[in-house]
């Protein structure tokens, strides 16, 4: 997800990682509350894009369990 040139993916990590990113990405993803996440941006060093494509992309995240509603099976399914 993200926006123009600028695309970031963002994944849950195991509890206690922290954020895994550095500059605008890792200070918006703390200031929102994301305690574990691992960001990767691509196509863009610009610092104010990539901080605008997190916003896009924490925007279009979904829960854990509207991902296993959508696709039928029980929320413990997802990490098999």
């Amino acid at each position: 997800m993200g926006l123009g040139a600028a695309k970031m993916m963002l994944r849950p990590t195991a509890p206690g990682t922290r954020v895994i990113k550095g500059g605008a990405v890792q200070i918006f993803l703390e200031m929102v509350g994301v305690e574990n996440a691992l960001g990767k941006q691509f196509g863009n060093k610009n610092a104010l894009n990539n901080a605008r494509g997190t916003v896009v992309t924490v925007q279009k995240m979904k829960q854990f369990l509207e991902v296993a509603q959508e696709r039928g099976i029980p929320m413990e399914e997802l990490w098999r």
